[in-house]
């Protein structure tokens, strides 16, 4: 009867201590916000895509870790991206009129949208397309990033 008891008790700990350990094991997991500013239209709507590395950034539409779009309702929307895990990301965002849901360009690849980056960086023909280590930023517990449309490069 004293072993029966005994073998509850180990069993009962057991379950315990697995349980605890893998509730300290579990990965903390992020919010990120992100703020588009300078929408200079009231149709379309606007494309995010957060990525978490240089593979496919800022261009492509598969290799992206999540993305987005949202109806514009004015000059600024905001979009909540949750489950990323902690580190480094950088976003790509497109004034989407056409609903293809890509950066639409020219014959020189000079883009007809509206688009942004993270860190906002210059993106001329001198400097081409941002890079992600010059894009990216940290992502912790609560993140929230700024991004400014443009229409065109810059000179």
């Amino acid at each position: 009867m004293l072993n029966l008891s005994r073998l509850r008790h180990l069993l009962l700990i057991t379950l315990l201590s697995l349980s605890c350990a893998k509730a300290v094991n579990a990965e903390a997991t992020t919010k990120l916000t992100v703020v588009v500013n300078g929408i200079r239209h009231q149709k379309g709507e606007i494309c995010l895509r957060v990525y978490a590395s240089e593979k496919g950034f800022p261009m492509s539409d598969t290799s992206e870790v999540q993305s987005g779009c949202t109806r514009i309702t004015g000059k600024s929307i905001s979009k909540s991206f949750y489950g990323l895990k902690p580190g480094k990301y950088a976003v790509a965002v497109v004034d989407d009129q056409n609903g293809n849901h890509k950066l639409d360009s020219d014959f020189f690849g000079i883009p007809k949208e509206g688009f942004g980056i993270s860190n906002n960086p210059t993106v001329s023909i001198q400097t081409g397309t941002p890079k992600f280590n010059k894009s990216s930023f940290a992502v912790t517990k609560s993140t929230t990033i700024n991004i400014f449309l443009k229409y065109s490069l810059d000179p």
